[in-house]
């Protein structure tokens, strides 16, 4: 018997710097990641990782706010884009009913379906686990370069990488840089006290905000993205050339504005503006 191979498809990935706020990416100056494309300003489904997380992998992209335009017109031409990027035709929102989730769709027309990621709120015992041939939590919260060195592309099938990237999160934390030199802010975390332990590394004492230091915050971030480029020029050494790659945000930050600090309970188009940039590599 003649088992015939998948049809050739892109690779895909899925890139989510977590918390990153629009202007914060801009502000960084990306020389990489804009190769792949214009960035473009964005808006989140949510304003918290794990339901922005779900929409994501529904294959709700982060959205144009279009004026004029019926829901139903955008969510369908969100769907169609998956052509472009998987490098397939024929797909549209039918073709993920009723399971209405990406990771089984690509596993259905032959992927192979990894993710990595580094906020717990994510870990394998969630929900989003689903549809993975493999899904691990990292072993630390801000080190994209680490999910990079553990990615492959076999070439009997294409691949799917799905990588949450937590340097662009509180604390704005890059990899080697002293934990007890990371900013300590009482409450960013909300309900999640034992992850909060867990990302920070201990009790959060309380203190007052004040502009020097969420000032201070804004930047810790941007500066992430800067050494987030470097990073991302290294993934784009290592994928073949018929990869696609999406890199946006799964919601923005609150450095002060309005009196807000952080994301989650919070109505604010900061919370929800993100950046979007997608691309192949040829």
């Amino acid at each position: 018997m003649v088992i015939r191979k998948p049809a050739a498809r892109n690779n895909y990935i899925l890139l989510v710097f977590d918390s990153c706020r629009y202007d914060a990416f801009l502000a960084a100056r990306p020389r990489v990641m804009r190769k792949l494309g214009k960035v473009e300003r964005r808006w989140s489904y949510a304003s918290w990782t794990a339901p922005s997380h779900y929409n994501l992998l529904m294959g709700l992209m982060p959205h144009s706010n279009p004026r004029h335009t019926f829901a139903s017109d955008a969510y369908a031409r969100d769907f169609l884009k998956f052509n472009d990027r998987l490098g397939v035709q024929g797909l549209d929102f039918s073709s993920f009913v009723p399971r209405l989730y990406l990771p089984a769709l690509l596993q259905k027309i032959g992927y192979r379906t990894n993710a990595m990621v580094s906020l717990p709120v994510l870990n394998p015992a969630t929900i989003l686990n689903t549809g993975f041939d493999s899904y691990k939590l990292m072993d630390s919260h801000n080190d994209m370069r680490a999910m990079v060195r553990k990615m492959s592309f076999p070439e009997d099938r294409p691949s799917f990488h799905l990588l949450n990237v937590g340097e662009t999160h509180y604390p704005y934390a890059l990899p080697g840089e002293p934990e007890n030199e990371w900013p300590k802010i009482s409450g960013v975390h909300g309900v999640f006290k034992h992850l909060d332990q867990h990302i920070v590394g201990g009790r959060l004492r309380r203190q007052r905000f004040n502009p020097r230091k969420l000032a201070e915050l804004r930047q810790r971030q941007i500066d992430a993205v800067k050494y987030l480029d470097t990073v991302v020029e290294e993934l784009f050494d290592l994928v073949p050339r018929n990869t696609y790659i999406t890199i946006t945000s799964d919601h923005g930050e609150l450095f002060g504005e309005d009196g807000f600090f952080g994301h989650g309970p919070i109505v604010h188009e900061k919370v929800l503006e993100v950046p979007f940039v997608e691309g192949q590599i040829r």
